[in-house]
């Protein structure tokens, strides 16, 4: 059951090089967490996936990228992984968006400066601490021009997901790209109160009970997004923790991993459509 449900609501890049294509709803090989039941759903639909490479100057980006069965182009959604890298999990939320109609990619924000995410998740954690906030915005201005020209994609709906440290980029993108349409931030921090002030997207923040360390700044972020009279929306979910989304995290298997999901499906299609 949800906790708490607050709203305001206020008034081309060069070809891709593929690299790997990983076949048909989920299939990733061994190991991958995305048999977890809460993507049961998501896995009922069949999608299409593939590894992609994405110019960045002289370096590429990784990214994964799921495409949905439908006839007409898609909005699209850009899914932005934790602090430890892109791990296997990231993959199994963009076939989930895929399997909900939206072209969905998922990048990794280290492949352009160190590579590919190490397994260690250490490891990774302390190469996403080197990155610096203009990378990651200039990473993230790479991949949505990518996912912008793609012929399935219906040009300019595009928004953003991520999750913990990608939470809060998800929010800080949003202060960097007036084009964006939307913006999902799942129990990520928000930018300093300055930057609020260039965000144009609806922002939607998805947050568990058991996380005061994000929590307690919800109610100035509130105050401050209504006084510049900015969309932003929060809902708390009762029994859950950081990360609850994610299998391991505390909440993870309980009804509130699908409520949250059925919310940023029909917040995505409010904001960018079907």
């Amino acid at each position: 059951m949800r906790l708490a449900v607050s709203r305001l609501a206020t008034p081309a890049l060069p070809a891709l090089v593929l690299f790997a294509v990983t076949g048909l709803s989920c299939a990733r090989g061994p190991g991958s967490q995305g048999a977890s039941d809460t993507a049961a759903s998501a896995a009922a639909v069949t999608t299409h996936g593939e590894w992609v490479k994405i110019p960045r100057g002289r370096d590429s980006i990784r990214a994964y990228v799921a495409y949905p069965e439908r006839s007409a182009p898609a909005p699209a959604v850009i899914v932005i992984h934790e602090i430890f890298g892109l791990t296997e999990w990231e993959p199994t939320v963009a076939d989930r968006l895929a399997g909900a109609g939206f072209v969905a990619i998922a990048p990794d924000l280290l492949s352009s400066r160190f590579g590919m995410t190490p397994a260690a998740t250490d490891s990774g954690r302390k190469l996403v601490g080197q990155l610096e906030p203009e990378r990651v915005t200039a990473d993230l201005d790479a991949v949505y021009a990518y996912v912008d020209s793609l012929p399935s994609v219906r040009r300019g709906d595009i928004g953003t997901i991520g999750f913990c440290w990608g939470g809060g980029q998800s929010f800080r993108y949003a202060t960097n790209n007036p084009r964006l349409k939307a913006a999902v931030v799942c129990y990520g921090p928000a930018p300093d109160s300055a930057a609020l002030a260039r965000i144009e997207a609806p922002v939607l923040g998805i947050y568990g009970e058991n996380d005061a360390r994000i929590n307690a700044a919800l109610p100035d972020v509130e105050r401050q997004m209504r006084a510049l009279g900015k969309s932003f929306e929060k809902e708390i979910y009762d029994s859950t923790g950081h990360g609850f989304l994610k299998p391991g995290r505390q909440g993870y298997g309980t009804p509130a991993v699908d409520q949250a999901w059925r919310r940023i499906t029909e917040f995505y299609r409010e904001k960018l459509g079907r």
